[in-house]
């Protein structure tokens, strides 16, 4: 169903890590590099355990702006479920972190999962353009989740951890 090739909005971008003798820094983002539709609004921090998988899921209002710097290295996936993209039934794959870091941007309608496919615990940075629960947390979450549905056509090519 899903053929392999790039997908409209979805964009990888290397990240600089700046290191000197105390260690490194890196710039997540900036307003000027950013079209306004998907400036952060909020940011959080999680942290993946070696060979686990996050999602696959899709969000209807929201843009992530996933930051894949380290520790350790993940395998992203994605989907495109946008029936009016020019790219629908497109699958990308490409693995960021430690080793390449890296801003994975997934517009809404695009399916995404990542796997930590190191051989150590992984933290991932999230920057999305909508506010999580909306303001105040009292919305609905926009979230689509796919990865309990046994008939999912988002199936994920499982690497074991290192």
């Amino acid at each position: 169903m899903f053929k392999k090739g790039k997908i409209n909005g979805v964009e990888i971008r290397p990240l600089k890590k700046y290191v000197d003798e105390r260690g490194w820094l890196s710039e997540l983002f900036r307003e000027d590099e950013l079209e306004k539709s998907i400036l952060p609004v909020m940011s959080y921090i999680s942290l993946t355990r070696a060979g686990v998988t996050r999602g696959p899921h899709e969000h209807v209002d929201q843009t992530d702006y996933f930051c894949f710097i380290g520790p350790s290295n993940f395998k992203v996936t994605l989907w495109d479920n946008r029936e009016k993209s020019s790219t629908f039934q497109n699958k990308m794959q490409c693995v960021v972190g430690e080793d390449s870091p890296a801003v994975v941007i997934v517009p809404e309608g695009v399916v995404h999962a990542y796997q930590n496919v190191g051989a150590k615990d992984g933290v991932v940075i999230n920057c999305p353009n909508r506010l999580f629960m909306g303001r105040g947390k009292k919305e609905k979450i926009d979230e689509i989740r796919h990865e309990d549905d046994r008939q999912s056509p988002f199936v994920i090519d499982l690497l074991p951890a290192r």
